[in-house]
């Protein structure tokens, strides 16, 4: 049994049965008989049942926030902010999966006979191995596109958020998708493992790099299709003819929220030298105005982390970085008691030595690091083995510009950050993954695009 403890207090909130082998080959067979039928029905009975999927979520707004908060930790109202904008991104797909799915002539020469056009096709049975820090983004990033391209879903929840899982299962059951077409796979890493063993036709997986790499591995035995969204270890610039309040204001928010759970959240911070003291004092102040409490608490900001062994990780960064000259300005321990929580914590005087500014944290703390000119800032925002965002603060958009255009990065941010748009491809380089989703591009990328020559005789 899968127990779902809470981590603001450890209490045992449900047990769930796991699947184990018997029982994914079961459903992977449901799956694999169910998806020619679910392809050949017409694309706007499967746009219905998506679209009556969004109406579910909206009505059970208040009780799927409260579930996420239980089980992963999440403040309560940023739970149900994103349940609210995770509408926008269904819309998005909504809109466009007509134009998109639809077949393509690139050529029609009457004096040839000849037509040349282009089908998109359903991969078949897709993994969906989901995330549990923002269960509903990254899962409706991949079954949303996938069921409108005619694709059946077994879909593997986080077993941090496992019992949200579900209930997502229910609500696209009840929405009109199949049961045998959107399959919930309920259990640890042995259950993910378990399902790239299955014949299934892609991998799309949300997680860390550790496991990414296993994934990998794995799938290349079968030459399937495999999406990565992996880790980053996210870098901004702030240049020095920015207003510090504001961009202090926003940086703060950027590296903190969800608690710093996020793969875009940001991680280093560099700052010219011109206003880095300043703007140092400022960006603290607001960090330790943030509350740290109860999830469930409508005031609080920094909740518990959703893993316990996060906390012992970042205590590790923290010793390193002390032992190596980093300076604590804020935070830096965990808070005693029950619950996973963890003060959010700022540190100066940082550097590429340590492991701070090097590896993933995943939680509530971030480094800042002087810098003396965009050309220095350039360099280390690239000396990294991750690149998913980077963003510059300034008022000078063509310096924003240019200095963005020489980071590797797979989303690039000028006076924002920690921001993820459904109109715009999410994907990264390096360790932060391979392929995408989102984008006109994130709905092809659950199609096998099929060439027809066509010669009239």
């Amino acid at each position: 049994m899968l127990k779902v403890v809470n981590p603001a207090n450890y209490l045992v909130i449900r047990e769930l049965e796991e699947d184990t082998p018997p029982t994914l080959r079961r459903k992977f067979e449901r799956a694999r008989d169910a998806q020619p039928g679910w392809a050949a029905e017409s694309l706007e009975r499967r746009l219905s049942a998506i679209r009556r999927f969004r109406e579910l979520l909206v009505s059970h707004t208040e009780t799927l926030s409260e579930t996420l908060t239980e089980e992963m930790g999440k403040p309560i109202t940023q739970s149900r902010a994103e349940l609210h904008a995770v509408l926008g991104r269904i819309d998005f797909f909504l809109d466009h999966a007509q134009a998109v799915l639809g077949d393509e002539t690139v050529l029609d020469d009457p004096e040839a006979h000849l037509t040349e056009r282009i089908s998109h096709e359903p991969l078949g049975v897709i993994a969906n191995i989901s995330a549990w820090n923002y269960p509903y983004f990254v899962g409706v990033n991949v079954f949303v596109p996938a069921l409108l391209a005619g694709n059946a879903v077994l879909y593997k929840p986080s077993e941090f958020a496992s019992i949200t899982g579900l209930a997502i299962a229910s609500l696209m059951h009840v929405a009109g998708v199949p049961e045998d077409v959107f399959i919930a796979a309920i259990g640890a890493g042995s259950v993910g493992a378990a399902l790239l063993k299955l014949s299934v036709d892609g991998v799309f997986f949300t997680g860390s790099l550790a496991t990414g790499q296993k994934i990998a591995a794995a799938a290349s035995k079968r030459m399937i299709k495999v999406q990565l969204e992996l880790g980053g270890k996210d870098s901004v610039y702030v240049c020095d003819d920015v207003g510090i309040e504001a961009a202090a204001a926003a940086l703060a928010d950027g590296a903190f929220h969800n608690t710093g759970q996020s793969c875009c959240s940001v991680e280093r911070l560099y700052v010219h030298d011109a206003i880095h003291d300043e703007f140092v004092k400022v960006f603290v102040e607001q960090v330790k105005g943030f509350k740290v409490g109860n999830p469930m608490d409508e005031s609080t900001y920094i909740g518990p982390l959703a893993r316990q062994p996060q906390v012992a990780y970042l205590k590790h960064q923290i010793a390193d970085a002390r032992a190596k000259g980093a300076k604590l300005l804020a935070g830096g321990r965990s808070i005693p008691g029950k619950g996973n929580y963890f003060e959010p914590t700022v540190f100066s005087h940082v550097n590429h030595g340590m492991e701070l500014m090097r590896e993933e944290s995943f939680g509530p703390i971030i480094g800042i690091q002087k810098v003396d000119s965009d050309a220095e800032a350039v360099r280390l925002m690239n000396d990294t083995e991750y690149g998913l965002t980077a963003g510059v603060y300034t008022r000078d958009q063509e310096r924003g510009r240019k200095i963005l255009a020489q980071v590797r990065a797979g989303s690039a941010y000028w006076n924002c950050c920690d921001r993820v748009s459904p109109r715009l491809p999410w994907s990264g380089v390096g360790n932060s993954g391979v392929g995408l989703t989102l984008s006109t591009y994130g709905i092809q990328a659950f199609t096998r695009p099929k060439a027809w020559h066509l010669r009239s005789i």
